[in-house]
Formats: structure tokens, C-alpha cells, sequence
């Protein structure tokens, strides 16, 4: 909604300044889009005569002029090249040093032609008034008295135009004076009076007949229409400053009898409509639209009309849309001398799906879709007649009305405390009275029940409760005015406010991003083999009704997808890819049958260190141990010590048997299997290897114990620690991690940590057995270990390794 600053004063006596204005319409929910003031572009310029034109010497299309600038000083020489520059010519001066904001210059003194210009003659697109540039301004040569003057106060340019967004719910902001009265219920000013308007139902009855047709009563999507005829008008162009008010807004003035119904629309938020009554062919009536009727829009353009649109129309056919859009047919032209003018009501709804549908956006439709003033449909009708026979004569006929406007008020019982109680901000009950009323709401005397009526005025459709006239008391007031209060804090601390499982989740995808992997998100549906394949493809997990034959099956693994997804990377020249993904994959269609899983490929050369071709060396494949480290980095981050889990070799039937594991915590409870995948299920699944993975069981991990608050005593230790190797003969059956473990319990004071460094198979060890050997590191405290304690130490590990293995050690 745009308007000007001397707009806004023929409503509200104020002397507020600009920024005072802009302040205060942002803070009572009227938003400041735009303040364009054209003084601070047009400022510098002022209005000067030529007194003097002559050729220039060195070039045929320009000119040597004498410019009076100010009166009684001496004259200024200006280089022009208008064709229309002469003796006598009022025009608009720029002088040195100024910006032109047409053409982004800013006048310097400068030679042109071997001649200094000491100024500019302006044409209208180098002030940006319009694109003409054909020659300079030239003004009324009444004018010339006016010499030294800025432009835009003899052009009346000098008013500020102020741009306000506003919400669908202010349709009574659409109008200038709306804007007006809040502002005067803000304080900045003073609402004036509406003007008076003469009583017109003293004329002759209307020659033309109104009347709305439809056959549904209850649905009317206008409920009121009403006219009347003006006889012997005389179009022409509108006052120059009711041109300048809607040029300034962005509007094209056409002729009086167009501009007038504009200006209304914009000055009062009453939409209208003006008719050459001459074309009328009959009784001009609303009724809702039949399909295939079409008619020329006054935008130049074919409309075709719905049947469930409402439309203006005669005994000929449609007119236009009603609230939306005139027609061409009867349109109002320099040669009209008798006019029907329209104020109706239309439906908001209906408006907006008419719109919608015909692909119209109008003043009109903006304002009815919002919902104007339905008790404003007989006045707002006597203001545009006012306005008509001031401005182009004519004899008004009686008003004809057909149908009745909807009431538009609400009354609500509003009890005054429920300010405070819903705002916490205590407003004082005369005070929101009067705001009430500066808004145009009447309000009664309290009840018994301590509440009273409040009856909101028909230019406000959206007040529909107590709430709301809450928040118009309190956006009065200002909501700056409301304390900042925190909200009461349940308890002392901050609870944690994700599960374990989600805090899991959380953990380990930003470890294994920090891997190297990348995050990919695959369908939970998978084609019915490669369900079975990987232990799915039950009848419970089939999808009843498939969008395609390759979603067949709910998922019982994410690795299927995922390797499928990093062949297609690799397709596309990504030799070396890592993909994770979290997600449900379904061992049965119960609840407990999903599970949380987090999944892991890694192909070609995509080892955690690895950097794939490089001039000194190529990158090792990956293996299995690449996605145990990735397993142990994730198991770790959710609270699980990798030294206290076990490594079987049980896994699945798609990963390769021999390079492959399980880890799991006690006999039962599996936590992830990782290992290269299977040379069968990669030519199943038309992935190239070498390609590894690896699969944790969320869901399986057993919530963390609650620990107390209380941090557990920093340990720390200045003796240096002190490493022993041992090599035991094992039989080849004979896991490293059964070794390690049994040395590790051997003293668990002592022994802080245990290592393979060396494994051997020969003929001299015999057959079916082979040599582990094992660092261990033993850490003393309190005091450096002696031989003694050495030596103790070391017979418990070998004790602990041959009972738990049957190791022997080897010599």
C-alpha cells in the first residue's frame, strides 16, 4: 500500500516527521517497506531561464546558452544539446557538482567542445520523471517569476512516498484513511472528520435498472450492488494533483471519471466501478458466470468465464468480473456524456477464486479478497457522485440498490483484565477504552460478570474474539512496551532432550564422517533377491502393492543399497568411494523386528589413510581391517571400550568366510560384523571389488549404566612404563585375541596393554602350530619395578596364557 505524505495529512492533522512516522507504523504492525523522499534526489535543481542561445563554434548540434539562475545574478554559461534549447525557455538547472540520477553522472567543470559548461539543462529521464529525452523541460513560461526556485516545489514534487506492507487481516489499511486512524489511535496525531457529502436521493429515479440473479439464496457472492446515473458529464483529464497522487503510487491516470474511481479506491479502501451508461443494453445485474461466455477485459485481453465466477453483465452478455475487472464494452471515453457508477459488495472467497482462476491481479480483487466495508457500499457510492459532478459536472439520478449489505459488526464480551493476562502488561481499563474507540470500536458499561460488549466496527472482519481486541490494545500501547519475562525453568538443570539411541546416532555418523565416509540415504524397499541374499525376503516383509518390482521387500540389511551406490559412483569416474548410512533395516514385522542399524562400504582404494594414484606409490586396497577400525572408532564414541569386546569369526554368509568377523559382547549379544564382502554377492549385485563392510546393531547396544555425578579421581603417573615381549607356541586354531586377553588378566595392576607384533608358521614349530608374539606394557606405581618384580609379573603371564590357550613358550 503506497501513498504520499500530504495524502496521509488530508486525514491526520500531525506534525510528525518522517522518521517518527516510519517508527511508529512499524511498531503497530503497519511495516515500512519503503520511504522514498524526492528531495534528497531531486534537491539540487532549481528552475532557471534561458536568456541567451546561440550556435556553438566547434559543433553543429550544440548550443552556447546564457542561464538566469537566481534573480538579478550574473548568467551562466551552459553547453546544450537539446533541439528545443532557446531564448526564453523556463527549465530545470543542475549545477556543478551535482548527481543526476537519470544518468549516474555527477557534473564536473570540463571542457566540451573547447568550451566549459557551468551547469546542465535537464530533460525528464535525466530527473528519472519519465523516458523522454527528446529535449529539455520545459515549463510554463508563467514560470519565469519562479527563477532560483527548487523544481520540486513550483512542480510539487516535494512529497515523500511511504510504502507500508499489509497483513491479509488489515483489509481496512488498504485505504489511506484506515492507515490515518491508526496512527491518531497511536498518538501521532489527530483523525480529521471525514468530509461532508451532499444528500443525492433528492434527483430523479435511475434510468437503469439494478438487480442481482441468482438462483441459490445462499450463495450470493454479492450480496449488494448498487449505482446511480450521472447524465451530462464531461470527461477530460483529472485535477493535475490528483494525477501527481497516483502517479506518485504507481498508478497511470486515464481520465477523470477512471482516476476518480482509483482515487477512492486508494483514499478509502472502496473499490469502484464507472460505466458508460450510453452502452448499458438493458437491466445491468450480478449473477454467477455460464461456461463459455467470454468477454474484453479493459486490459486488453479475451476473458473466458466459469460458471462458478461472479460476474457483471447486461441484457447483451458479461461486462466483467465482479470485483475484479471491467470491460472493454462499456468503458468510458473522452466522448462520454452520461455514466453508471458502481458500488457493490463482493464475496472475499469468491473474489479470491475468481482471480485465481482468470489469472487477475487488480486493485479490486487485492481489496475485496480481504474484505472491504460492507456499510460503506451506499456512502462510498454518494463520495465517488461528490466526486464526479465537482470534477466533471452532470446531474446525479437517486441511488438503486439491490440486495442489503451483510452487517459486518461483532460483538464480544471482553472482560479488561485479560490484557494483563495474556500480555503480562498492565494497561489501565481507561486506557484500553479509549484506544478501543480511537479504532472505531464501541464498548459498553461492565456486566455483572465483570466483562463488557465490545462491538467492532464493520470495516474489521478479522475481530472475532476477546484475543483479539488484546492484541489490538496491545499493539497500540507497543509491544516494546511488554517486559521481557523468561519462561519458568522446569527444573535446575537442562535435561538431556534426545534418547540414547538418537544420541548414539548423533555420535557415531559425525565420527565415521570424520573417517572419510560420506553420508547416503537408500530406499528402505530392495528387489525381493537381494532381501533374501542378505537373510530377508520373508512373506511378512513383502510390500503388498509395489510402486516397481525393484521395491518389493523391506530391507533386512543397508548394505545392499549401499554398494549398489558406491557402483554407481564409481560408474561415473569416482574410483575410490566411502559410503555410511543410518537407518531401519526389518528382520520381522513386529516392533521389535526394527532395528537401527549403521552401515559402511568402502571400494577400490578408499582406505581410512589412503589417497588412491599418487606420483610416489600407489594406495594399498582396502581390507578388512580398514572397517575395524571404522567399527572400533564408532563403538568407542557411544561408550564402548574396544579392549573389552570379543572378535569371533561367525559372520555372515555375504561376507568373505576368512576375512571376515563379528564383535560381540559376551556369547549372545552380537554389536557389528564387518570383513571383505563375498566374491558371490558382489557379481550378484554387479559391484567390482575389492569392496569391504560393515554393519553396527544400534539398537542392540545396551543402555550405558547411570553414573554419578561426581568425576572419577585423575590418575596420573611419572615412572616410565616398562615393555616385555613374550612368543608362545599355540596350535594354529588358536586365536590372537584369547592370547592377548589371558595376558592382559594376568595382572590387571600392572598390564595396561597388550599387542601382536609378530606371528610365524614353520616346519620347525611342527605341524598345525605357530608362534604369537605379544608386547606387553607393564606401568609401575609408587615406585620403579625391580627385577624382582619383573620377573613375578612375567610368570603370571605366562601361567595365565598356558592355562587359558595351552600356549607354550616359545624358547
Amino acid at each position: 500500500m503506497k501513498f504520499t505524505l500530504s495524502w496521509l495529512k488530508d486525514h491526520l492533522e500531525t506534525e510528525a516527521s518522517l522518521e517518527e512516522l516510519e517508527r511508529t507504523l512499524s511498531s503497530i504492525g503497519l511495516e515500512v517497506e519503503s520511504i522514498v523522499d524526492p528531495s534528497v534526489e531531486l534537491g539540487p535543481f532549481t528552475v532557471a531561464r534561458i536568456v541567451e542561445a546561440k550556435q556553438h563554434p566547434n559543433a553543429d548540434r550544440l548550443k552556447l546558452c546564457q542561464v538566469e539562475v537566481a534573480p538579478g545574478a550574473p548568467t551562466v554559461e551552459v553547453v546544450c544539446g537539446a533541439p528545443n534549447a532557446k531564448a526564453g525557455l523556463v527549465g530545470v538547472f543542475a549545477p556543478l557538482g551535482s548527481y543526476i540520477p537519470g544518468t549516474g553522472i555527477t557534473l564536473e567543470e570540463r571542457p566540451v567542445r573547447g568550451v566549459v559548461s557551468n551547469g546542465m539543462m535537464l530533460s525528464e529521464r535525466e530527473l528519472n520523471l519519465s523516458e523522454d529525452h527528446d529535449g529539455i523541460i520545459e515549463l510554463q513560461s508563467s514560470l519565469a517569476d519562479q527563477v532560483g526556485k527548487p523544481y520540486i516545489a513550483v512542480a510539487g514534487l516535494d512529497d515523500p512516498v511511504i510504502e507500508v506492507g499489509i497483513t491479509p487481516n488489515r483489509p481496512d489499511c488498504t485505504g489511506v484513511r484506515g492507515i490515518a486512524r491508526d496512527l491518531a489511535a497511536a498518538g501521532l496525531g489527530t483523525l480529521k472528520p471525514a468530509p461532508d457529502v451532499p444528500d443525492f436521493e433528492s434527483g430523479d429515479a435511475c434510468p437503469i435498472n439494478i438487480e442481482l440473479r441468482f438462483d441459490d439464496p445462499t450463495n450470493k457472492p454479492c450480496p449488494v450492488f448498487s449505482g446511480r446515473h450521472v447524465a451530462g458529464v464531461k470527461n477530460g483529464p483529472a485535477p493535475a494533483w490528483m494525477q501527481r497522487r497516483l502517479i506518485a503510487i504507481g498508478l497511470r491516470p486515464i481520465s477523470a471519471l477512471v482516476d476518480i474511481t482509483n482515487y477512492v479506491s486508494m483514499d478509502r479502501g472502496r473499490p469502484l466501478h464507472v460505466y458508460d451508461a450510453d452502452k448499458i443494453k438493458g437491466v445491468i445485474h450480478a449473477r454467477l458466470g455460464k461456461a463459455g461466455e467470454t468477454f474484453e477485459g479493459l486490459d486488453g485481453r479475451d476473458h473466458t468465464v466459469g460458471a462458478e465466477m461472479c460476474v457483471i453483465a447486461d441484457d447483451s452478455g458479461v461486462l466483467g468480473f465482479g470485483g475484479i475487472l471491467g470491460g472493454e464494452s462499456t468503458g468510458c471515453t473522452e466522448e462520454t456524456t452520461n455514466v453508471l457508477i458502481e458500488s457493490a459488495y463482493f464475496d472475499p472467497v469468491g473474489t479470491a477464486e475468481t482471480g485465481r482462476k482468470a489469472q487477475l491481479n487488480t486493485d479490486a480483487r487485492y481489496r475485496f479478497e480481504r474484505g472491504v466495508d460492507p456499510q460503506f457500499v451506499v456512502p462510498g457510492l454518494d463520495l465517488a457522485t461528490d466526486w464526479v459532478t465537482k470534477l466533471c459536472g452532470g446531474t446525479p439520478s437517486k441511488s438503486c440498490v439491490a440486495g442489503a449489505p451483510p452487517d459486518g459488526t461483532e460483538e464480544i464480551a471482553f472482560d479488561f483484565a485479560l490484557t494483563e493476562k495474556l500480555t503480562g502488561h498492565d494497561v489501565s481499563e481507561a486506557r484500553q477504552r479509549e484506544i478501543l474507540a480511537a479504532l472505531g470500536f464501541q464498548s459498553g458499561k461492565r456486566g455483572t460478570d465483570g466483562r463488557a460488549t465490545v462491538t467492532a466496527p464493520s470495516w474489521r472482519p478479522d475481530i472475532d474474539g476477546a484475543a483479539d481486541l488484546v492484541e489490538e490494545i496491545i499493539r497500540i500501547v507497543g509491544l516494546d512496551e511488554v517486559a521481557s519475562v523468561p519462561l519458568p525453568s522446569a527444573s535446575d538443570t537442562t535435561r538431556s532432550i534426545l534418547t540414547d539411541l538418537q544420541a548414539r546416532v548423533r555420535r557415531t555418523r559425525r565420527v565415521l564422517a570424520g573417517r572419510g565416509l560420506v553420508e547416503a540415504i537408500t530406499y528402505s524397499f530392495i528387489p525381493h533377491d537381494q532381501a533374501e541374499a542378505f537373510g530377508g525376503g520373508g512373506d511378512a516383509l513383502e510390500v503388498a502393492n509395489p510402486i516397481s518390482s525393484d521395491m518389493s521387500s523391506m530391507r533386512p540389511s543397508l548394505l545392499p543399497q549401499l554398494l549398489i551406490a558406491g557402483q554407481r559412483n564409481r560408474n561415473r569416474g569416482f574410483t575410490d568411494v566411502a559410503l555410511f548410512e543410518c537407518g531401519q533395516a526389518f528382520k520381522d514385522d513386529t516392533p521389535e523386528g526394527q532395528n537401527t542399524l549403521l552401515s559402511g562400504v568402502r571400494l577400490g582404494n578408499a582406505g581410512f589413510a589412503q589417497r588412491g594414484r599418487h606420483w610416489d606409490g600407489a594406495s594399498e586396497p582396502v581390507d578388512l581391517f580398514d572397517v575395524k577400525q571404522d567399527v572400533l572408532a564408532a563403538l568407542e564414541a557411544i561408550g564402548i571400550d574396544p579392549a573389552t569386546v570379543q572378535v569371533t569369526r561367525d559372520a555372515p554368509g555375504w561376507y568373505h568366510p576368512g576375512r571376515s568377523a563379528v564383535i560381540q559382547r559376551g556369547p549372545k549379544l552380537r554389536l557389528a560384523t564387518f570383513g571383505e564382502v563375498h566374491p558371490a554377492t558382489l557379481a550378484a549385485l554387479d559391484v567390482e571389488g575389492p569392496a569391504v563392510a560393515f554393519e553396527i546393531d544400534l539398537s542392540a547396544i545396551p543402555a550405558p549404566k547411570q553414573k554419578g555425578s561426581a568425576k572419577p579421581r585423575l590418575e596420573m603417573n611419572d615412572l616410565n612404563p616398562v615393555r616385555r615381549d613374550f612368543a608362545f607356541v599355540v596350535p594354529r586354531s588358536t586365536l590372537a585375541a584369547d592370547l592377548m586377553r589371558a595376558a592382559k588378566g594376568a595382572d590387571k595392576k600392572a598390564v595396561t596393554d597388550v599387542g601382536v607384533f609378530d606371528v610365524f608358521e614353520g616346519p620347525s614349530l611342527g605341524e598345525d602350530r605357530k608362534s604369537i608374539g605379544i608386547e606387553v606394557t607393564l606401568q609401575p606405581s609408587g615406585s620403579t619395578f625391580t627385577d624382582e618384580d619383573i620377573e613375578g609379573i612375567s610368570r603370571k603371564i605366562v601361567a595365565a596364557v598356558q592355562k587359558a590357550t595351552g600356549a607354550e613358550l616359545r624358547s
